[in-house]
Protein backbone atom coordinates (compact mmCIF):
# COMPACT_ATOMS: atom_id res chain seq x y z
CA UNK A 1 0.00 0.00 0.00
CA UNK A 2 0.98 3.50 -1.15
CA UNK A 3 1.60 6.40 1.54
CA UNK A 4 0.70 9.68 1.69
CA UNK A 5 3.67 11.69 3.12
CA UNK A 6 5.84 13.11 0.79
CA UNK A 7 8.02 15.43 2.92
CA UNK A 8 9.12 12.40 5.49
CA UNK A 9 12.35 13.26 7.67
CA UNK A 10 15.01 10.93 8.16
CA UNK A 11 17.89 11.86 10.21
CA UNK A 12 17.92 12.68 13.37
CA UNK A 13 19.98 16.65 12.31
CA UNK A 14 16.86 17.13 10.79
CA UNK A 15 14.42 17.03 13.79
CA UNK A 16 16.94 18.95 15.92
CA UNK A 17 17.45 22.09 12.91
CA UNK A 18 12.87 22.27 13.35
CA UNK A 19 12.41 21.07 16.68
CA UNK A 20 16.04 21.89 18.77
CA UNK A 21 17.75 20.49 21.60
CA UNK A 22 16.76 19.32 25.37
CA UNK A 23 17.53 21.90 28.15
CA UNK A 24 20.01 20.56 30.42
CA UNK A 25 17.93 19.62 32.94
CA UNK A 26 16.02 17.32 30.19
CA UNK A 27 19.01 15.96 29.70
CA UNK A 28 20.27 14.83 33.01
CA UNK A 29 17.11 13.93 34.83
CA UNK A 30 17.21 10.23 33.36
CA UNK A 31 18.14 8.10 35.98
CA UNK A 32 19.12 4.49 35.84
CA UNK A 33 17.36 2.87 39.27
CA UNK A 34 13.73 2.54 40.98
CA UNK A 35 15.03 5.81 44.31
CA UNK A 36 12.73 6.57 46.96
CA UNK A 37 10.67 8.95 44.35
CA UNK A 38 9.74 6.04 41.99
CA UNK A 39 9.43 3.86 44.07
CA UNK A 40 6.59 6.26 46.07
CA UNK A 41 5.21 6.98 42.62
CA UNK A 42 4.84 3.67 41.80
CA UNK A 43 2.85 2.72 45.03
CA UNK A 44 0.43 5.60 44.60
CA UNK A 45 -0.01 4.82 40.67
CA UNK A 46 -3.17 2.31 39.83
CA UNK A 47 -2.51 2.37 36.07
CA UNK A 48 0.32 1.96 33.43
CA UNK A 49 0.89 1.15 29.59
CA UNK A 50 3.22 -1.30 29.22
CA UNK A 51 4.90 -1.03 25.49
CA UNK A 52 6.69 -4.15 24.18
CA UNK A 53 7.43 -5.19 20.40
CA UNK A 54 8.07 -8.77 18.41
CA UNK A 55 11.57 -10.04 16.93
CA UNK A 56 10.40 -7.74 13.59
CA UNK A 57 10.13 -4.69 15.26
CA UNK A 58 5.45 -4.50 15.46
CA UNK A 59 4.92 -3.09 18.71
CA UNK A 60 2.17 -2.87 20.78
CA UNK A 61 0.62 -0.98 23.82
CA UNK A 62 -1.27 -1.99 27.00
CA UNK A 63 -3.11 -0.90 29.87
CA UNK A 64 -2.22 -2.95 33.27
CA UNK A 65 -4.45 -1.41 35.29
CA UNK A 66 -5.26 -2.44 39.65
CA UNK A 67 -5.46 -1.03 43.00
CA UNK A 68 -2.56 1.42 43.87
CA UNK A 69 0.63 -0.25 45.63
CA UNK A 70 -0.14 -3.52 42.73
CA UNK A 71 2.98 -3.42 41.21
CA UNK A 72 5.24 -5.25 43.38
CA UNK A 73 9.10 -3.39 43.57
CA UNK A 74 11.79 -5.66 44.36
CA UNK A 75 14.35 -3.27 45.15
CA UNK A 76 16.11 -0.77 43.33
CA UNK A 77 16.50 -2.51 39.50
CA UNK A 78 13.70 -4.63 39.80
CA UNK A 79 9.64 -5.01 39.51
CA UNK A 80 6.73 -7.31 38.62
CA UNK A 81 3.67 -6.26 37.01
CA UNK A 82 1.07 -8.96 37.91
CA UNK A 83 -0.65 -10.34 34.98
CA UNK A 84 -4.45 -10.57 36.02
CA UNK A 85 -6.77 -12.27 33.37
CA UNK A 86 -7.25 -10.53 30.08
CA UNK A 87 -8.52 -11.69 26.71
CA UNK A 88 -5.84 -14.33 26.10
CA UNK A 89 -3.98 -12.80 23.02
CA UNK A 90 -1.24 -12.46 25.62
CA UNK A 91 0.05 -9.82 23.19
CA UNK A 92 2.97 -7.98 25.61
CA UNK A 93 3.82 -12.14 26.65
CA UNK A 94 4.79 -13.50 23.62
CA UNK A 95 6.63 -10.11 22.48
CA UNK A 96 8.12 -10.24 25.86
CA UNK A 97 9.25 -14.17 25.30
CA UNK A 98 11.13 -12.98 21.76
CA UNK A 99 12.04 -9.32 22.76
CA UNK A 100 12.61 -8.24 26.07
CA UNK A 101 12.64 -4.60 25.73
CA UNK A 102 9.78 -2.86 27.21
CA UNK A 103 8.46 0.78 27.84
CA UNK A 104 6.14 1.59 31.15
CA UNK A 105 4.48 5.06 31.88
CA UNK A 106 3.17 5.25 35.39
CA UNK A 107 0.16 7.43 35.71
CA UNK A 108 -1.60 8.68 39.33
CA UNK A 109 -4.92 10.26 39.05
CA UNK A 110 -5.31 14.12 38.75
CA UNK A 111 -1.18 14.47 38.42
CA UNK A 112 -0.33 15.62 34.80
CA UNK A 113 3.65 14.37 34.37
CA UNK A 114 3.80 10.75 34.64
CA UNK A 115 6.96 8.29 35.50
CA UNK A 116 8.46 6.44 32.57
CA UNK A 117 10.37 3.18 33.17
CA UNK A 118 12.76 1.50 30.72
CA UNK A 119 14.12 -1.98 30.71
CA UNK A 120 14.28 -6.16 30.20
CA UNK A 121 10.63 -7.49 30.64
CA UNK A 122 10.61 -11.29 31.63
CA UNK A 123 7.13 -13.34 32.33
CA UNK A 124 7.95 -15.12 35.59
CA UNK A 125 6.25 -17.36 37.54
CA UNK A 126 7.95 -17.14 40.86
CA UNK A 127 5.70 -18.77 43.53
CA UNK A 128 7.23 -16.19 46.39
CA UNK A 129 6.80 -13.25 44.33
CA UNK A 130 3.48 -14.09 42.80
CA UNK A 131 2.02 -15.08 46.45
CA UNK A 132 2.94 -11.36 46.86
CA UNK A 133 0.60 -9.87 44.29
CA UNK A 134 -2.76 -11.43 45.25
CA UNK A 135 -6.09 -9.47 44.81
CA UNK A 136 -9.41 -10.89 45.75
CA UNK A 137 -8.07 -13.55 47.37
CA UNK A 138 -6.46 -14.29 44.12
CA UNK A 139 -3.00 -15.19 43.05
CA UNK A 140 -2.09 -14.51 39.76
CA UNK A 141 -0.34 -17.33 37.22
CA UNK A 142 2.26 -15.24 36.06
CA UNK A 143 4.18 -11.80 36.55
CA UNK A 144 5.61 -9.50 34.25
CA UNK A 145 9.49 -9.24 35.92
CA UNK A 146 11.64 -5.72 34.88
CA UNK A 147 14.76 -4.99 35.04
CA UNK A 148 14.73 -1.29 35.44
CA UNK A 149 17.80 0.37 33.03
CA UNK A 150 16.27 4.05 33.22
CA UNK A 151 13.64 6.15 34.81
CA UNK A 152 12.62 10.06 34.43
CA UNK A 153 9.99 12.00 35.32
CA UNK A 154 7.67 13.39 31.89
CA UNK A 155 6.43 16.76 31.49
CA UNK A 156 2.49 17.50 31.92
CA UNK A 157 2.06 18.75 28.88
CA UNK A 158 0.17 16.13 26.68
CA UNK A 159 -2.01 15.82 29.93
CA UNK A 160 -2.47 19.95 29.70
CA UNK A 161 -3.53 20.20 25.82
CA UNK A 162 -5.56 17.26 26.05
CA UNK A 163 -7.47 17.70 30.02
CA UNK A 164 -7.89 14.62 30.62
CA UNK A 165 -8.43 14.96 34.11
CA UNK A 166 -11.04 18.10 33.53
CA UNK A 167 -14.29 16.25 33.97
CA UNK A 168 -15.33 19.57 32.83
CA UNK A 169 -14.04 18.91 29.11
CA UNK A 170 -15.26 14.92 29.13
CA UNK A 171 -17.72 14.35 26.10
CA UNK A 172 -21.58 13.50 26.96
CA UNK A 173 -21.92 9.93 28.00
CA UNK A 174 -24.78 9.46 25.10
CA UNK A 175 -21.91 10.87 22.63
CA UNK A 176 -19.59 7.62 23.54
CA UNK A 177 -18.80 5.16 20.87
CA UNK A 178 -20.50 1.90 21.21
CA UNK A 179 -17.79 -0.62 22.31
CA UNK A 180 -19.96 -3.76 21.91
CA UNK A 181 -21.07 -2.35 18.59
CA UNK A 182 -17.40 -1.68 17.35
CA UNK A 183 -16.26 -4.94 17.97
CA UNK A 184 -19.60 -7.11 16.38
CA UNK A 185 -18.68 -4.65 13.33
CA UNK A 186 -15.03 -5.64 13.32
CA UNK A 187 -15.84 -9.79 14.26
CA UNK A 188 -18.15 -9.08 11.11
CA UNK A 189 -20.36 -12.71 11.71
CA UNK A 190 -23.80 -13.46 12.02
CA UNK A 191 -23.54 -14.57 15.55
CA UNK A 192 -22.06 -11.93 16.90
CA UNK A 193 -24.73 -9.15 17.13
CA UNK A 194 -24.10 -6.11 19.04
CA UNK A 195 -25.98 -7.97 22.30
CA UNK A 196 -23.95 -10.83 22.33
CA UNK A 197 -20.66 -9.29 22.19
CA UNK A 198 -22.46 -7.02 24.85
CA UNK A 199 -23.18 -9.82 26.86
CA UNK A 200 -20.04 -10.87 26.72
CA UNK A 201 -18.13 -7.99 27.50
CA UNK A 202 -20.32 -7.89 30.99
CA UNK A 203 -19.93 -11.08 31.90
CA UNK A 204 -16.17 -10.64 31.60
CA UNK A 205 -15.98 -7.83 33.88
CA UNK A 206 -18.26 -9.15 36.59
CA UNK A 207 -16.49 -12.73 36.52
CA UNK A 208 -13.15 -12.41 35.42
CA UNK A 209 -11.40 -9.10 36.53
CA UNK A 210 -8.98 -11.18 38.82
Amino acid sequence: MTIPFTDILTTEAELRELLGVPSEVVKRKSIRHLDHNCRNFIAMSPLLFLSTSDEHGACDVSPRGDGPGAVLVLDDGHLVIPERPGNRRFDSLRNILVNPNAGLIFIIPGLEETLRVNGQAYVIKDEEILDRMKARDKRPTLGIGVKVEECYMHCAKAFKRSQIWDSGSWPEDSSLPSVPRIIAEHVNAAEFTVEVVRQGIEESYAKRLY
